[in-house]
């Protein structure tokens, strides 16, 4: 599992035009994951970061979106949406895996593996700054931006 302080290990993913993306980037960059896209909460939260891009532009940071959802999935639900940024598939888990993201989860007194809604903030050298885990999609956009402000300064 990943911890704040620590180098994002270099990975690559198919973004929802099938284009590998390799990661880290070279700007301050938010990688946030979440369970299934067009789902409610899911939609909630990347409407809200589409909806916040350029102020996440103006700090020079890139956001990009992380699933288990097929690249058609994440293509249909970025269309329908107008995301503008990545949308990234893990279809395999490993990414999620290794972010430690793919947690036991229970509904209804059944237990199944699955995403738990969590953000990475890294900086421009590759570090994690700050990680949310266990996310609620309200305001949680706000925070994250405030945190972006903070290490900009």
């Amino acid at each position: 599992m990943l911890k704040e302080g620590q180098k994002l290990p270099s990975f690559k993913l198919n973004n929802q035009q099938g284009d590998a993306v390799k990661l880290p980037a070279k700007d301050m960059t938010i990688i946030y994951f979440y369970p299934k896209a067009d789902t409610p909460g899911c939609t909630k939260e990347s409407c809200e970061f589409q909806s916040n891009l350029k102020k996440f532009n103006k700090f020079e940071t890139t956001v990009f979106g992380i699933s288990k959802d097929s690249v058609q999935r994440q293509s249909k639900f970025a269309e329908k949406y107008k995301l503008k940024f990545n949308l990234l598939s893990d279809e395999s888990e490993k990414i999620c895996e290794k972010f430690g993201v793919w947690v036991n989860k229970s509904m209804y007194g059944r237990t199944y593996k699955g995403i738990e809604r969590s953000t990475f903030l890294v900086g421009k050298n590759g570090k994690i700054l700050k990680i949310w885990r266990k996310v609620k999609v309200n305001n949680h956009v706000e925070e994250v931006l405030d945190t972006i402000k903070e290490f900009s300064k």
